[in-house]
């Protein structure tokens, strides 16, 4: 029997019995319902489902966007669950990068200052070595030439990509995104899955939830969720 080299890895993330509920209008709602998970690093997670499945739910948790009702979720030794929003707004601008499927960019600044911003909120480096790294990143997604450009200027494709660099500004080993490419036209929509498929063949732990199947195909691994539980898990995009 094949043995996945990741197997032997300890876990990057752990989700032990997660269980996350909300009071809507027609009472008590349980958006997850006991989620047990392991993800290691370098690897590229796809988690689909259908709308309600848990699946924004579920990377909200991980990134500590919200906290659970009960159970526990480990980041290497980082007991997320403990954290209160401050200490995991601080955790979280160093360990992980979140990428929104509406960008999130400020409108008022320049593309290479809104990839800055998680830097001079982190007060990393100098001003100068701030703008540089920008400047990298920029240049990794192809459009640094766009640098001092308001995000009003440049197509959703490119902004999808400054809101990725903005993610990858204090190299975080996580990336976690939410429906990146739900309001993109098919082919811009490969073009960042693609950018996302280069972070986790070198060594980036990518975590993408989506409504759309196809996307699974290029995942090492693929999870389906269903009224707040697992229901599916495959791996190599089957």
């Amino acid at each position: 029997m094949k043995t996945n080299h990741l197997q032997l890895q300890s876990p990057l993330i752990r989700l032990r019995q997660v269980v996350k509920k909300y009071n809507g209008i027609a009472g008590e709602v349980t958006a997850l319902k006991g989620i047990n998970l392991e993800l290691h690093s370098g690897e590229f997670i796809v988690i689909t489902g259908k709308s309600g499945a848990g699946k924004t739910t579920l990377i909200n948790m991980i990134t500590g966007l919200d906290r659970l009702t009960s159970g526990e979720i480990w980041v290497e030794d980082v007991p997320v669950h403990q954290l209160n929003p401050e200490q995991a707004a601080r955790w979280r601008g160093r360990h992980i990068g979140v990428v929104f499927q509406s960008f999130e960019l400020l409108p008022t600044l320049t593309l290479v200052q809104n990839v800055m911003l998680p830097m001079d909120f982190a007060r990393q480096g100098t001003l100068k070595e701030r703008r540089e790294r920008a400047m990298f990143l920029l240049e990794q997604m192809g459009i640094a030439e766009h640098a001092h450009k308001p995000p009003s200027a440049i197509s959703g494709g490119q902004q999808q990509r400054v809101a990725i660099a903005r993610a990858m500004a204090n190299d975080p080993p996580i990336l976690a995104a939410d429906e990146p490419t739900g309001s993109l036209d098919s082919v811009t929509a490969d073009s960042v899955l693609q950018v996302f498929e280069h972070l986790a063949a070198n060594g980036k732990t990518v975590i993408v939830v989506t409504h759309d199947e196809d996307t699974a195909r290029i995942a090492s691994r693929h999870i389906v969720l269903a009224d707040g539980e697992m229901i599916r898990e495959a791996e190599d995009g089957k």
